[in-house]
């Protein structure tokens, strides 16, 4: 089925069959309704029950279809509404059964928004019950980041999942899985490293005269900084004055807890930062999926009658598909050559499974909110403009889902959702695997590793710095 292209403007359709989503009534007191949402709970369940299209699609779905299959009846008549807690916590807000699986969205006289119901069911959770003390201080980004990149040395340490001195004992306060992966700080913020290191845009490319305003997001900046100076160098190459501003997270990780009115500040916040470099004529680019779609879809369905929080939306892009854009009408600066394959630890525990020795071609998987943005596969188009290439595409859910996958409760679970990724990952065998979500990416890897393939030579990166390696603008780890 073809992704349904929506608008996030209007609380009304442009045509008679344009699928659209409506803003989230968020501030309305009946929003917060245990029985008004109960009962919006049941009506969007029951045509959930009749139609099962997204079975595949997120752990959501088969807690759902188990709850009533296993009902007395065999139908959600049967089904205690407090079990629905366990169909809510599963939901990471991917928004793929809004945009890529249901019929039933706006117009449809059904009228389903599960992403949004769930979002709902979060909020009314959070308003009666609060996240928790531990789940709101792993979420406040801008708080911890600074700290960790100030004393990274000791955090990494402590949060590295082979430490078995110190993760069984954050497993026990936090509820972060002793075996997960924790992304490491780096060594200085990406705004400080641009500010001792500026990087002058290349006046003879064809791009010249072209200007847009990097935003950092918090991972970029304080923790995979690689990504952040791949993008910068692949835009300043190509004659791109780049501004690296980071005014504050997006608010992804709070809206995953229902915290709307939180997320709502941070939007106003960080567009009074941006939207004047958008009135001088700089288009926004964001590094991370998760943080385009906060930016370009969910903070317009936050505050829809926001003209600052609208004039950034319309003018922010995800940093691959700018750059697709920028190649096709401009053109790109010379010079990009084949990747050779990534030799590093060459035995593989898989006798049947021979190293690939012989290509440097490249597994991408698609994350789940660049789908959500209708775009297209813009990092793939990009990765493709690697001479002599070949770039395989995987379109499902690794099974991180942000922080969900890390937790305790879910861990497990993640592993499960994303193993026929890995599987296919395995059997391409090719001697790249990147993700534009740098969380689905480590998640990836890890299940490659739990599955004692650990020592088949591929390199996990990001698309950006594998696009950057193919430039030469960097190094290809050895």
């Amino acid at each position: 089925m073809s992704p349904k292209k929506t608008t996030q403007k209007t609380d009304a359709p442009t045509g008679k069959d344009t699928p659209f989503r409506r803003p989230l009534d968020w501030q309305n007191p009946d929003f917060y309704d245990s029985e008004k949402l109960d009962e919006e709970m049941r009506r969007a369940f029951d045509i959930c029950h009749g139609c099962r299209r997204c079975f595949n699609l997120c752990d959501s779905f088969p807690k759902l279809f188990d709850l009533i299959d296993e009902s007395a009846s065999g139908e959600l008549d049967t089904v205690d509404s407090k079990n629905f807690g366990s169909v809510t916590d599963s939901c990471t807000l991917c928004d793929l059964c809004f945009v890529n699986k249901c019929p039933y969205v706006p117009p449809h006289e059904f009228d389903l928004d599960f992403p949004h119901l769930m979002l709902r069911a979060k909020a009314v959770k959070e308003k009666n019950k609060g996240a928790g003390f531990i789940k709101n201080q792993i979420i406040e980004m801008d708080r911890n980041g600074p700290l960790g990149v100030a004393v990274s040395g000791t955090a990494n340490w402590t949060t590295k999942a082979s430490n078995t001195l110190t993760r069984p004992l954050l497993e026990k306060v936090m509820g972060i899985h002793r075996d997960a992966e924790i992304p490491s700080f780096a060594k200085e913020t990406f705004i400080a490293f641009d500010k001792k290191n500026p990087l002058p845009c290349n006046t003879q490319a064809p791009g010249y005269g072209e200007k847009v305003v990097l935003y950092a997001t918090c991972y970029g900046n304080y923790h995979q900084t690689s990504i952040a100076k791949a993008a910068r160098a692949i835009l300043a190459h190509n004659g791109v004055e780049v501004v690296v501003d980071y005014p504050g997270c997006c608010g992804m990780p709070k809206l995953e807890q229902g915290q709307i009115e939180k997320v709502a500040i941070q939007a106003k916040s960080v567009c009074e930062k941006l939207a004047p470099w958008v009135e001088k004529g700089y288009t926004i680019l964001a590094l991370v999926p998760s943080c385009s779609l906060m930016l370009k879809q969910e903070w317009p369905l936050i505050l829809p009658k926001d003209n600052t929080v609208a004039l950034v939306a319309e003018h922010t892009k995800d940093i691959c598909e700018y750059l697709v854009k920028l190649f096709k009408d401009k053109g790109m600066v010379t010079g990009i050559g084949r990747l050779p394959p990534f030799v590093q630890n060459t035995k593989t525990t898989d006798p049947n499974k021979a190293p690939s020795q012989d290509s440097g071609n490249i597994t991408l998987h698609l994350a789940c909110h660049s789908r959500a943005q209708n775009m297209g596969n813009k990092a793939a188009d990009l990765l493709r403009l690697i001479p002599q290439t070949k770039v395989d595409v995987i379109e499902r859910c690794s099974g991180h889902g942000g922080a969900w996958g890390m937790m305790v409760d879910h861990f497990e679970v993640a592993l499960k959702v994303g193993k026929p990724v890995v599987t296919q990952v395995k059997n391409l065998n090719h001697s790249y695997v990147a993700s534009e979500c740098p969380l689905a990416g480590t998640h990836i890897a890890q299940g490659i590793e739990k599955e004692g393939s650990a020592n088949i030579p591929m390199l996990h990166a990001h698309p950006l710095e594998i696009f950057a390696m193919a430039y030469g603008l960097m190094e290809i780890p050895q």
